[in-house]
């Protein structure tokens, strides 16, 4: 049996931390009141902050297997190993997928773009994290893969949006039952992923896994968190014995639910197996440097330390992890973060031994992972002296607007929320994730640059369309989209002459063919521009444009150094760092411009999405023509 080591680790987080006073900005407020429980949820679990995958409108921002392929893009960008095709199976656990059909682990394998290869699905609560990690450590343990990725993602926070419990005819005269109202302020969103390889990691740490324990208990309890039923209705089983799904709904069956009077049994059940493992050997409380535990609520901690003084079996305080307070209770994803964190901050040294612990309350499982770290802690000679780049906090490009003007105001704020969103599913985008984690390569460089050409010729192009088809009354904003034009329809010369200069073929590039992310790109672009009165194209320009004034320095920068190049070799990004801010003063032009309506407004925002969208596709699949 082959020895399997945990070789990298990676998170997805969305958005911004959310305070205990922003929830319901992000929930909504059911009826437009405030829950009367969620002050003392809060201070029992004493979780300060958390992330959510949707925004303050209740609109996803992305999908639970969108969240899982980003952790999965984070684990193997920090590998030492570059393995994006050398993956053999893929385990994936969640509590709710995006869908009902097919298995999480099929959607998460299309979207994270892996070949073909073996995946299993792992659904449940907490514990399916953990199915999905011992799947994946058998079989590399076992020897038929090499190499496998676990994961775990959730995304709980869109079924507690106000607008599902206002639509329930079961709570027209009653309050949401506590059962739901407690999981409101106790779970978030988040996703983590493994890599699994029978050799450890060729520099820096990994962790050795021991073994893995899994046991179900539900044998002896009934089911205490779930969705799906209505325990007060026991003439429906299930919410497929309904006559309707609007029938269900209303009873709410679909909800998620937990059964308080059950769930204190969740740390019996999690510390008797402790003391289990204990008397079987695999355990020697002395010997643990680490205890790793998903506890979903302070209340929980307080309750297994209680429990385990009882039994005469302790792990001091100091030696107990977790990050909770700061990342929220991600449930299945809770371990991974846990670990990540560990693992890549420096937490950990060689030789310490991990205990991890995850209780489950669905229907009552424990599961128990020991890791041993190996490695060491400190660097090859010479990748010290590496520069290293932090990412930036995603801010917004500044835009100038009447405050006093609602239309204007309203539509920077929402412009300001999609380029948030974009800059951070950027920064996951795996040839900028390698740039950010000081992989970026010569080939990559030139990739980046084949790819993007077409679509730099085709900017000046589309906005000559455009400025055609404003209406001569609108002269002075055809006259600013021509202007905008002209500046722009030679840049591709100078993106050209960076090629060579990097050792690349000119006739490579000039004859290369657009990815299928920029045909898409390019045909939404010239289909808006050939409307009349296409001023909602400055949505467009508000992401392209922003990439100038926000990231092309940064990235140019990042590019030279890492590669050892000079300013003349990355010069299309320095330059459009500083052409594209002239460039923002057109468009403030546009959004301060007396046409501006409501209705222009809402197009140029979903325009922008679009455009975002796209725009990430074309780096999302560099080469693939």
């Amino acid at each position: 049996m082959n020895p399997v080591y945990i070789t990298s680790i990676g998170k997805f987080l969305p958005g911004s931390p959310v305070s205990n006073d922003e929830i319901e900005d992000y929930l909504g407020k059911i009826g437009g009141k405030s829950s009367k429980s969620m002050r003392r949820i809060l201070d029992q679990n004493k979780i300060r902050f958390r992330h959510y995958a949707l925004d303050k409108q209740q609109k996803s921002l992305y999908t639970n297997a969108e969240m899982a392929s980003l952790a999965i893009h984070d684990a193997l960008t920090r590998n030492k190993e570059a393995l994006q095709d050398n993956i053999d199976f893929l385990a994936v656990g969640t509590t709710q997928g995006d869908l009902l059909v097919p298995g999480f682990a099929s959607m998460v394998h299309a979207e994270a773009n892996l070949p073909v290869m073996e995946v299993a699905t792992h659904h449940g609560v907490c514990a399916s994290g953990m199915q999905a990690m011992k799947n994946a450590y058998l079989h590399v343990q076992s020897g038929e893969q090499q190499t496998a990725i676990s994961c775990a993602s959730e995304f709980p926070s869109r079924v507690f949006k106000h607008t599902r419990f206002e639509a329930q005819a079961g709570l027209a005269e009653r309050p949401v039952p506590f059962d739901t109202d407690f999981l409101r302020f106790m779970l978030s969103d988040g996703a983590g992923a493994a890599v699994l390889q029978h050799q450890p990691s060729a520099s820096g740490l990994s962790l050795r896994i021991e073994w893995i324990d899994n046991k179900s208990y539900a044998n002896l309890y009934d089911v205490c968190m779930y969705a799906g039923s209505n325990k007060e209705n026991l003439e429906q089983a299930s919410w497929l014995d309904y006559r309707s799904i609007h029938e269900a709904a209303d009873d709410g069956a679909i909800n998620l639910k937990q059964d308080i009077r059950l769930v204190n049994e969740m740390p019996k059940v999690g510390v008797n197996r402790f003391f289990e493992l204990v008397d079987e050997g695999k355990v020697d409380p002395a010997g643990i440097d680490w205890m790793v535990c998903h506890y979903s609520s302070h209340f929980f901690r307080e309750e297994i330390f209680r429990l385990l003084q009882l039994g005469g079996l302790t792990i001091p305080e100091e030696k107990w992890f977790t990050n909770l307070y700061t990342k929220g209770n991600t449930g299945a994803a809770s371990i991974y973060i846990m670990l990540e964190e560990l693992l890549n901050e420096g937490h950990l040294q060689p030789g310490e031994k991990v205990l991890c612990m995850v209780p489950e309350s669905g229907r009552f499982q424990t599961s128990y992972m020991l890791l041993t770290v190996v490695g060491s802690a400190i660097e090859p000679s010479g990748a010290a002296s590496q520069p290293v780049f932090e990412e930036r906090e995603p801010e917004a490009p500044h835009l100038e607007y009447d405050e006093a003007d609602h239309v204007q105001a309203q539509l920077v704020r929402q412009l300001v929320q999609v380029w948030i969103d974009f800059e951070q599913k950027l920064a996951q985008v795996p040839v900028i994730h390698k740039l950010y984690n000081q992989k970026f390569t010569l080939s990559d460089y030139k990739a980046l640059m084949e790819n993007i050409r077409q679509q730099v010729i085709d900017g000046s192009q589309w906005i000559a369309r455009a400025a055609s088809y404003i209406a001569i009354e609108h002269i002075d904003l055809r006259s600013t989209f021509i202007a905008h034009a002209r500046d722009e329809h030679r840049d591709f010369q100078i993106l050209e002459r960076n090629y060579v200069a990097v050792g690349g073929e000119l006739s490579k590039i000039q004859s290369g063919e657009k990815n299928i992310g920029s045909e898409a790109l390019s045909a939404y672009l010239f289909q808006r521009a050939s409307r009349d009165n296409p001023v909602d194209l400055i949505g467009a320009m508000w992401i392209i444009e922003g990439l100038g004034c926000r990231m092309a320095r940064y990235w140019g920068e990042m590019i030279r150094d890492q590669l050892g190049l000079s300013d003349e070799e990355v010069s299309f990004l320095l330059y459009h760092s500083d052409s594209d801010e002239k460039h923002f003063e057109r468009l403030e032009a546009v959004v301060q411009h007396p046409m501006l309506t409501a209705d222009i407004a809402v197009r140029i925002v979903k325009t922008a999405k679009t455009t975002a969208r796209l725009y990430l596709l074309q780096l999302e699949e560099l080469g693939n023509v």
